[in-house]
């Protein structure tokens, strides 16, 4: 297991993350035994596109507790309608979470130049989920992907960094309501792969079929990633809602 290493001005520097990180780091770690590896390969500054894979609704605590710990600030992609949530859309801007457009329109790409290009003028990193909701795969292995995580990335040349963890779905499983809380402190394990190679597709960024190509790329590396965790190997065809009848309600990006 990879020791974190030394930590960015985004949890040294005070910031609004503090009080909630001593309210929250403290209880996540009561649940769950978070274990890192590849630490090392989350940049210790400047801009990033962080894409975990999703399979249960405390997937994003571990994901961010995991961040913190490896020293930097987790801020997400959220969907735009919460950002005009009284109270929740302040807490959101105050921590620099970015609203994600609901569409593949003219104006939605027109956003994703813009969040780009400020995550690269402020040096911040962001968690994207390529699944854009929990996956519809029986055995819980990554799903087919969609195109926000690498639109983000390839736009303006920043870093697009698998992840994947396994260990969540015993502390809360699909769907399920509720947190089974004993035993604490149940193992989940992390970790972070390599930048995706995705510099020849620069390009093309505006084609379908160059987002495809990223996109899938990202996807064999998180589930390659998950693999490793798991320690089997996943399905030869990655999980299609579409082809099993299924709805992908509550995407994050498109």
């Amino acid at each position: 297991m990879t020791a974190v290493g030394s930590r960015s001005t985004e949890t040294t520097r005070p910031s609004f993350f503090w009080p909630v990180a001593a309210i929250a780091v403290p209880l996540i770690s009561l649940v769950a035994k978070v274990r890192i590896r590849g630490a090392e390969k989350l940049p210790r500054d400047g801009a990033y596109v962080l894409a975990p894979n999703h399979y249960s609704e405390f997937d994003p605590l571990v994901v961010a507790l995991a961040v913190w710990r490896i020293g930097r600030a987790p801020r997400f992609m959220a969907k735009e309608s919460l950002f005009k949530v009284p109270v929740l859309g302040w807490i959101l801007r105050r921590t620099g979470m970015i609203p994600v457009a609901r569409s593949s329109s003219a104006s939605a790409a027109k956003q994703t130049l813009k969040q780009s290009a400020e995550l690269v003028e402020h040096g911040r990193g962001v968690i994207v989920y390529p699944e854009g909701t929990l996956t519809r795969d029986p055995d819980l292995w990554p799903m087919r992907g969609k195109s926000g995580a690498v639109r983000l990335a390839l736009t303006d040349g920043i870093p697009l960094i698998p992840m994947a963890h396994w260990g969540t779905q015993e502390i809360m499983g699909r769907y399920q309501k509720g947190l089974s809380l004993w035993p604490l402190r149940k193992p989940v394990d992390v970790i972070i792969g390599d930048p995706v190679d995705v510099s020849d597709l620069r390009g093309r960024a505006g084609e379908a079929s160059a987002l495809n190509e990223a996109t899938n790329r990202l996807m064999n590396a998180i589930t390659a990633l998950l693999e490793e965790l798991r320690g089997e190997k996943a399905p030869a065809e990655r999980w299609n809602p579409s082809t099993h009848g299924q709805k992908e309600t509550g995407r994050l990006d498109s």
